[in-house]
């Protein structure tokens, strides 16, 4: 099955959906071309028998399940969701499965990767139902037991996870994000919430830190769980956090876990939250837990999350994925607690997001910051000037540190570096480890990661021995 005519081989059944600016089922001929042989669609096409729904998405995952044998049923599915940190929770909880002998498939923003094989990288958050279900029976077919994956509230509003039965829901926290899809907070946090229902998630481990995940702890129908790294009476907890440019240090307390020290080599404060997230799933899971936190011990570094840049400066240099307003104020004062220097943050907005939360990008790092340098992101189809205009305003409006405007984004890197003196903190934010820039003349190749590095090696090189 393939909603792609590109992707079509002999013998599948085509999804023609409804799109943003085209319709799926105008491609029927390419799919016919390349051997389809039936269509779904809300429309009928005389080249394929056609099975017509009004709402083809909806059905998609439920069928696509139903071709490939029900895969999720036959595997320990993990799924997290949250605003932030669902990466890093899917990556400790993979690291906590294989190190306890699970052999474990994985999914998310980052990579896709089968058992004990190396990961590709992903193309969205979650993939489309029919790419979702092949992996899950691909993993199935080749000996795994449990598969984690990334559920995005795009996945969860388009049905792309119709059709998975999961073990364990995670919730990690909502913040304003994606509005430009939900429209508003309440209905953003619907989408997050119809994970946890009985007929789709048979457990919930949930953050009762924050306000809306204490919201769904009451109203899920699920088994709950819950977690915190605050004074809220949880099922796991965490105290006595210490974060350092080195790691993350913690004391566990929960079922057989009273005050276990936890050493992570990931770092910020917020990785305890994560952390935590990922233990409450595995004891669900019944996860042997000694072997799990090795594993997440274990784990050295999560690409674009909090990645330390280093060129042999005699400053901290990192690149962060964060994106938004919740990312921002979880990260910018970790980075401040490193240094008695300076915090320099390069940000931008990506294009074709929601426009209301770009001001506050700006407005946060300059509340966070000592100098605030502004470029250009991905902007889509979008004007870049508009996009760096609202951060840029954001960011002046509050008149706490300087603003300098940059659209070409290695040119920015290159003055972030260049302002930056020794003890001080650089830092990106908003793209982690994505490798394309997109904007109206198309997609070039750019890591944020790679082009950092090329920056703080030119400024080492014009400074001389």
């Amino acid at each position: 099955m393939s909603l792609d005519s590109a992707d079509v081989v002999p013998g599948d059944l085509f999804a023609g959906l409804p799109g943003r600016l085209r319709h799926g089922a105008d491609y029927v001929s390419r799919a016919v071309a390349a051997g389809a042989v039936a269509l779904l669609s809300d429309r009928p096409d005389h080249r394929l028998p056609s099975l017509v729904v009004d709402e083809p998405r909806q059905v998609l995952g439920h069928l696509s399940a139903r071709l490939y044998g029900m895969p999720s049923h036959a595997l320990s599915v993990y799924g997290v969701t949250g605003t932030n940190g669902k990466t890093s929770t899917v990556h400790l909880l993979a690291a906590g499965l294989e190190a306890a002998g699970r052999r474990t498939g994985l999914a998310g923003s980052l990579e896709t990767r089968l058992p004990d094989c190396a990961g590709q990288p992903a193309k969205r958050t979650t993939a489309e139902a029919p790419a979702l279900q092949r992996l899950l029976a691909r993993t199935r077919q080749s000996g795994g037991t449990d598969i984690v994956l990334e559920v995005s509230s795009h996945a969860l509003e388009l049905g792309r996870v119709n059709g998975t039965r999961f073990r364990v829901g995670v919730f990690t926290n909502l913040s304003p994000d994606h509005l430009d899809l939900h429209g508003d907070l309440d209905r953003y946090y619907a989408a997050k919430a119809s994970l946890f229902t009985p007929d789709r998630c048979e457990h919930a481990v949930i953050n009762i830190g924050d306000p809306h995940g204490r919201r769904l702890a009451a109203e899920t129908r699920c088994p709950v769980t819950t977690f915190t790294t605050g004074p809220e009476p949880a099922d796991w907890s965490v105290r006595t956090i210490a974060a350092d440019a080195i790691g993350t240090r913690f004391r566990l307390r929960g079922p057989g876990a009273e005050q276990q020290e936890v050493r992570l080599r990931l770092l910020g404060a917020h990785q305890a939250d994560n952390a935590v997230a990922a233990v409450a799933a595995l004891a669900v899971g019944g996860v042997d837990m000694t072997a799990a936190l090795s594993g997440m011990e274990k784990l050295t570094t999560i690409p674009g999350r909090l990645e330390r840049i280093d060129a042999g400066q005699p400053f901290l240099a990192f690149v962060d994925f964060a994106h938004n307003t919740g990312g921002h104020r979880r990260l910018l004062p970790f980075l401040r607690s490193l240094t008695d220097g300076r915090v320099i943050v390069v940000v931008g907005a990506t294009g074709e997001r929601d426009p209301r939360k770009r001001s506050d990008l700006g407005d946060i790092a300059a509340r966070s910051a000592d100098l605030v340098v502004v470029t250009d992101e991905s902007p889509h189809a979008e004007d870049p000037s508009t996009l760096r205009t609202a951060v840029a305003d954001g960011a002046r409006r509050t008149g706490l540190a300087p603003v300098h405007v940059e659209p070409d984004r290695q040119l920015a890197f290159g003055v972030a570096v260049s302002a930056a003196r020794p003890g001080d903190v650089v830092v990106v934010v908003g793209r982690g480890a994505d490798q394309q820039q997109t904007s109206t003349n198309g997609s070039r190749p750019f890591d944020d990661r790679t082009a950092l590095r090329t920056a703080l090696l030119q400024h080492a090189a014009a400074a001389g021995p």
